[in-house]
């Protein structure tokens, strides 16, 4: 009887510190708001008036969408109070048996027609955030294989790739699936959707396993058929579903987010904002600087990897790509070609020297000095890789040597004119939503798509961020560069001058004084 009445006490301490918790959160956002918006007490006739606003209203709606916290209210010092929330989460921990589970969890797909490579179940995992509005599904990356020779290859080296028999159970986000709000301040709250990668594809197919066929190339399908679950998770009911992918998954969403939109508009969800999110998916179909047989993956150029790949996968394009290149669908895998023709608003990320770009491009950074050739065209890929972003109104381009951005730890560190990724992120998703109140007043609805090009840039809120130093990592908040022999550290200077970099040379060649030149590469201007 005495250790059931411990039990009975602990549990009501429990609940009572869950009521305290509950009313904090719930009150500190109004008290912080009126603190911040000018410190007088408003009357209660004043908040009626206000009750009856399109504003209140609009910020009454955007509240349910993740948490009940007005955040722009606090914007000034977000790091110091999102620490004393969860400091204050953390004390409850002792209530539970377990602590709070934020990892992704698996689920094979219902409909076991839609496969892996191998014929193994496709699936998804899922972090679920009740009472937010708001779906992140995330395409994982990893290059493709384009016949039968590079898909035993690369079954043989990278099965996880190609099979779902040894996934593990749980996923742990991070960068924008981060559940922490340190480490992703604007998404933390969403319900996070990670979908591995096991088509090989590029997300592109919609070919069976057969007697006849030894893979399955179904990245198009799974796809379709992990919206269709999550229709009954909760999507249905959601404001924002944003597509996102990395590397090949970046190049997924090019090819599948006007998909997914018009899925979802054919199943009466048309009040569903679908956008996309590519990161370090925009590759050139470009010259090689040394032209290679076609034997592997690695070594085989662009455009003859994907016109023989989407022939093998039985690869799928948007349809207003489809038209634009009727014959040469393979063109419909280059962000440059594709983007045009797309009707859902995307954010691109690219780095200015892609490392996978350079790869297949035949450029290998070893760890031995690059030739002068070699040297001069990196350069020119930073170039042609600018000029085809020129027109993309919300993009994020970094001069930096590296590859995929968006689920890394850093991804808050790199910044492009003093502005970081996550925060031009949000300021696309405020100019969306602005563009959304303002159609939806107008007495439209839907996903607005074809205001992709005319999203305005508020003030203080750029958009379209691409650095315009010419060399890799000008940027001086570009990833650490490590000796790929030693694994030491080392300084823009001195990788510049590993990578054959002559100051003396590119000084005269740019006009200025070597010692100038110096100065900059020391600063990263």
């Amino acid at each position: 009887m005495q250790s059931r009445g411990v039990v009975r006490s602990s549990a009501a301490l429990c609940a009572m510190r869950s009521c305290v918790l509950l009313l904090f959160i719930h009150m500190s956002a109004p008290m912080e708001a009126r603190k911040v918006r000018g410190g007088r007490a408003q009357t209660r006739r004043v908040q009626q008036q206000q009750l009856q606003t399109p504003a209140y209203r609009e910020r009454v709606e955007g509240a349910a969408e993740s948490f009940p916290l007005d955040f722009t209210a606090v914007e000034g010092n977000m790091d110091n109070f999102m620490v004393q929330i969860k400091n204050l989460a953390q004390s409850l921990y002792p209530c539970s048996a377990q602590k709070l589970d934020q990892d992704m969890k698996l689920h094979f797909l219902k409909n076991v027609s839609v496969t892996c490579n191998d014929g193994s179940p496709a699936g998804y995992y899922i972090k679920e955030s009740k009472g937010s509005k708001r779906w992140l599904l995330f395409l994982e990356g990893g290059w493709y294989c384009f016949n039968r020779q590079t898909c035993d290859s690369r079954y043989e080296a990278m099965r996880r790739l190609m099979s779902s028999t040894k996934w593990p159970p749980t996923r742990t986000g991070t960068g924008i699936l981060s559940p922490q709000p340190e480490e992703n301040p604007h998404w933390w709250n969403a319900n996070m959707v990670f979908i591995p990668y096991c088509s090989s594809d590029v997300w592109s197919g919609a070919t069976p396993k057969t007697e006849q066929s030894d893979y399955a190339f179904m990245g198009s399908l799974i796809i379709k058929e992990v919206v269709n679950e999550l229709l009954t998770k909760g999507l249905d009911n959601a404001k924002v579903l944003l597509l996102a992918g990395s590397s090949a998954g970046g190049t997924g969403v090019l090819l599948n987010v006007d998909q997914v939109a018009e899925q979802m508009e054919s199943q009466g969800h048309r009040g569903v904002q679908v956008r996309g999110l590519a990161d370090s998916g925009w590759f050139l179909d470009n010259k090689q600087y040394k032209f290679t047989d076609c034997l592997d993956t690695i070594s085989c150029a662009p455009t003859e990897a994907i016109k023989r790949g989407i022939r093998y996968w039985g690869g799928l394009v948007p349809e207003s790509c489809r038209q634009a290149h009727v014959g040469e669908e393979w063109n419909c895998f280059f962000g440059y070609k594709v983007y045009p023709t797309l009707k859902s608003p995307v954010f691109v990320v690219q780095w200015l020297f892609d490392e996978a770009q350079l790869t297949v491009d035949n450029i290998h950074l070893t760890g031995q000095p690059v030739h002068e050739g070699q040297w001069r065209y990196i350069q020119s890929l930073g170039q042609e890789l600018r000029s085809t972003l020129r027109d993309v109104p919300a993009m994020f381009a970094p001069a930096c040597l590296s590859h995929e951005l968006i689920t890394r730890s850093y991804w808050m560190d790199i910044q492009v004119k003093g502005t970081s990724l996550p925060r031009a992120l949000h300021c696309w998703d405020r100019s969306l939503q602005d563009i959304n109140n303002n159609t939806t007043i107008n007495g439209s609805h839907g996903n607005h798509n074809h205001q992709k090009h005319k999203t305005p840039p508020m003030r203080g809120c750029p958009l379209h961020l691409i650095d315009s130093c010419p060399w890799p990592h000008c940027n001086p908040s570009c990833p650490t560069i490590r000796d790929q022999l030693t694994g030491q550290e080392m300084s823009v200077i001195q990788f510049l001058k590993h990578m054959g970099f002559d100051v003396q040379k590119m000084a005269q060649q740019q006009g200025m004084d070597p010692r100038k030149l110096l100065g900059m590469l020391s600063n990263g201007n």
